[in-house]
């Protein structure tokens, strides 16, 4: 099947810079950036292109596939798309238009809780295949509540988030009044009026709303009630005991994002998760942390024979995706990357994105003489 690819955007960068001019300020912003200084975020990217592979020229070799088994699922090629909060409000319909290239291109897509699209609506775009990343609620009616949903949903795979205890400090956010409805103050809405195609699709598709949590919430909350109940519903620490009952509850796989230390790694084994993703929240909780890409490196060598191990925060390329692999990760997933797609070119960004990152991957394979992904490691150029 041939998908469309727009020659005129050959990079995530290129989408990047024309999703900044088709967003307003507040919502690019949000998308964009990191917290505090901005400093991991940048890191994260760094350090990865960092990782060098050796090609092996005079080696037999046949083709190069991307097609890869996770989970006894065999997806067309070893990436994902990462949960995303608010995507409605970064561009309007924008989950919808990830969901459904996801079950085109056969790729993993994880719904966020604070996302703008219900789970019952992201199982029915992928005909059953979205994973479902969870905010651990505050009370065990809801988290319970939700856990049904899911299941009736046919999700497969449910992922726990352990890296937000704390909400990151984000001075764009703060500056923007960033919320959902945005906060439209004199400045915001000056940044709508000089976006046309945001505010024509945003009057199309209706305002954004958190539409997995809106069962549960009163009608006409203000900005600042809204932020209370958010703060009061979730719960973002957690520990064995919040854990125990989700492994119990939940018959699918169960993944946990968010782990950058050996000591996590190895709690997560020993309280029955399938999975387990490196993750820094892309540089949107701890601006003094580490790279994702060191602790992966060190968590796959030790652990990988006992759990899945992914990986995300700073990929933003095919030949990330491959020094990532070649590190020892299972398998690799992209947020922002898709977002900025999905901003630069609307409908057609998911297609375009999976499209072009497949094209890049199954380059730099072909280059190196690797005929599979899980091969990859093989290629590793190794610190002396």
């Amino acid at each position: 099947m041939a998908f469309p690819f727009n020659t005129e955007y050959p990079s995530i960068e290129s989408l990047r810079e024309r999703a900044q001019k088709r967003m307003p300020r507040f919502a690019f912003e949000y998308l964009d950036g990191g917290c505090n200084e901005n400093i991991n975020i940048k890191r994260n990217t760094d350090e990865i292109r960092e990782i060098q592979l050796k090609p092996r020229y005079l080696k037999n070799y046949s083709n190069s596939k991307l097609e890869t088994e996770l989970f006894g699922i065999k997806y067309d090629a070893p990436f994902g798309i990462s949960p995303i909060g608010l995507q409605g409000l970064m561009w309007p319909n924008a989950p919808e238009i990830l969901a459904k290239a996801s079950l085109k291109h056969n790729i993993p897509f994880i719904l966020s809780t604070v996302t703008t699209t219900s789970i019952e609506r992201a199982s029915e775009l992928t005909e059953g295949r979205a994973w479902f990343q969870l905010y651990h609620p505050t009370e065990d009616w809801l988290r319970d509540d939700i856990l049904k949903r899911a299941e009736a949903a046919e999700v497969p795979v449910l992922v726990i988030l352990c890296d937000v205890p704390t909400f990151g400090y984000r001075p764009k956010e703060i500056r923007n009044g960033l919320a959902m409805p945005p906060q439209m103050n004199f400045r915001n809405v000056l940044q709508v009026m000089g976006k046309p195609a945001w505010a024509l699709q945003t009057l199309k598709q209706g305002a954004p709303n958190f539409a997995t949590m809106k069962k549960y919430m009163d009608k006409g909350m203000s900005i600042k009630q809204l932020g209370a109940w958010m703060n009061a519903t979730f719960s973002g620490r957690l520990n064995e005991e919040k854990i125990k009952p989700l492994r119990d509850l939940w018959k699918g796989k169960l993944v946990l994002k968010g782990v950058v230390s050996d000591e996590d790694a190895e709690e997560a084994i020993r309280l029955g998760f399938d999975g387990i993703i490196v993750s820094n929240h892309g540089g949107r909780q701890l601006d003094a942390g580490e790279s994702t890409i060191k602790p992966l490196s060190n968590i796959a060598e030790k652990f990988k024979d006992r759990i899945t191990v992914m990986m995300d925060s700073g990929i933003r390329s095919g030949p990330d995706i491959a020094r990532v692999m070649s590190s020892g990760a299972d398998f690799s997933f992209l947020g922002r990357s898709f977002m900025y797609g999905v901003g630069a070119l609307g409908d057609q960004g998911g297609d375009h994105t999976i499209a072009m990152l497949k094209m890049q991957l199954q380059q730099v394979l072909e280059q190196v003489c690797c005929e599979k992904v899980t091969d990859l490691p093989k290629y590793l150029v190794k610190e002396k």
